[in-house]
């Protein structure tokens, strides 16, 4: 709780240090911090203007965590946050009680001119993650509202986005190139600000894929607030940084000999890595459907259906409140490989209908989903076992296996979206074909991929 508000309070002095608080902004602190107080006094847990949503992601405070320490949390909280406003406006106060008794008279400036038009950042970011989470799934809402944190925490929730410039946006991208790959992992570096965090010494630093993720998010953010007249331009548009060529850590498909490998392994078993049927039909899935660890893992019984003489997977969101998609387009039916139902996947998911869920021994993870421990077997065990495991060589090479595959049999890219959940662009495919293709299309290509 110390380190939180230590944290902030370096924030705001630095704030208030380089561009001061208008009185307006004075006047709310006092307000909310004699509101703090009044809650003390009558000691009450009641959350009201509490920071709880901020305080419980920047410190990894689960709800049941949260929940379990109540009401001691909530007024510990409370107590802090009173305590860092009054140190803001004993800060402020000092800076307006400087003496000028023996300086020179100075002429009056000229008026500033009229700044254009805009909002403040801090709420800007809060109606642009509102209106998209109805569009973006939990897990992605999560990642890009930390994204777009780092502007926040950089120029403070109340800086109009119009007084931001093309400048700022360059220093905001060298502090993506000099921010920690685990800031958000290790504790003393999660409770630093960021200006302090980016000069520690030692860690390494975030992938040039991820800055550049940082970036378009910024960009998406600021087109919108653009568009809707949060701002009066756009900024981070062609600032992206060069990605390492030949990356080693790249995903990658397997070869075919290592398709093959791991396919003989799942089958057969001749060496014994493969002791559960959970991995035999997790892995044997990620291979002839090209489906995400995740969706795999999530999947019900009841989601193994069928039309005619199809079956396929209906990948989806609906069920208990963990299952989740990446995105609209990842909703969607895979037909199943005839290979799968000849190696007996009706049978296995038969025995299995007396629960609900397909794999009930993979558990639910906050961090990685249903599927953390399935890829963990596949990455850290049975990969390395076959003596195939390199870097980019993971369980989603198995979904760049199917798309690689399917490519080199001619299966249209249009199709090839519609099996692995991308979103189809262009107008022929958004508007003319929204429907995408029939389960009889979608199965014929699939059956193109061999091992």
């Amino acid at each position: 709780m110390q380190a939180y508000f230590k944290a902030q309070l370096d924030q705001y002095l630095d704030w208030l240090d380089r561009r001061g608080l208008s009185q307006n902004a004075l006047a709310d602190v006092r307000e909310e911090m004699l509101d703090h107080e009044s809650y003390v006094d009558m000691e009450s847990a009641n959350p009201q203007w509490l920071p709880v949503a901020r305080f419980k992601r920047t410190m990894a405070v689960s709800d049941a965590e949260w929940d379990a320490s109540l009401p001691r949390i909530a007024m510990e909280l409370r107590k802090g946050r009173r305590d860092l406003l009054r140190r803001v406006l004993e800060a402020a106060e000092r800076l307006e009680h400087y003496s000028y008794d023996d300086a020179p008279a100075i002429a009056p400036a000229a008026p500033a001119p009229a700044l254009p038009a805009s909002s403040p950042l801090g709420a800007a970011v809060d109606d642009f993650i509102a209106e998209h989470s109805r569009q973006w799934a939990t897990k992605t809402i999560g990642q890009n509202r930390a994204y777009l944190n780092i502007l926040v925490e950089y120029f403070g929730p109340d800086r109009l986005l119009g007084t931001i410039t093309r400048q700022d946006a360059n220093e905001v991208k060298k502090v993506l190139q000099a921010l920690p790959a685990s800031r958000n992992t290790k504790p003393k570096l999660k409770a630093m600000p960021l200006m302090q965090v980016i000069k520690e010494p030692g860690h390494k630093k975030i992938a040039p894929k991820t800055i550049n993720s940082h970036i378009q998010m910024f960009k998406m953010f600021f087109d919108w607030a653009e568009r809707h007249g949060y701002a009066p331009h756009t900024l981070f548009d062609k600032m992206k940084v060069a990605k390492a060529k030949n990356s080693e850590t790249e995903r990658k498909p397997f070869a075919q000999n290592h398709a093959r490998l791991i396919y003989t392994e799942l089958t057969d078993n001749p060496s014994g890595l493969v002791r559960k049927d959970s991995h035999k039909w997790g892995m044997l899935l990620g291979m002839f459907t090209g489906a995400r660890l995740n969706e795999i893992c999530q999947l019900d019984i009841a989601d193994v259906q069928r039309d005619g003489d199809t079956w396929f997977l209906n990948i989806t969101d609906e069920g208990d409140d963990n299952k989740s998609v990446k995105s609209k387009a990842a909703r969607r039916k895979v037909p199943l490989h005839s290979e799968l139902i000849r190696l007996g996947f009706l049978d296995f998911v038969e025995g299995r209908k007396t629960g609900t869920r397909l794999f009930p021994d993979y558990s639910y993870s906050a961090n990685g989903g249903y599927g953390r421990n399935l890829g963990r077997w596949c990455n850290e065990s049975f990969l390395p076992k076959l003596g195939i495991k390199q870097p980019g060589l993971v369980f989603h090479s198995l979904r760049h296996t199917v798309v690689t595959r399917l490519g080199q049999a001619n299966v249209p890219d249009p199709q090839i979206q519609c099996i692995v959940g991308h979103a189809r662009e262009g107008v022929t495919q958004e508007v003319y074909l929204r429907e995408g293709y029939t389960l009889s299309q979608l199965k014929e290509a699939i059956e193109t991929f061999r091992v």
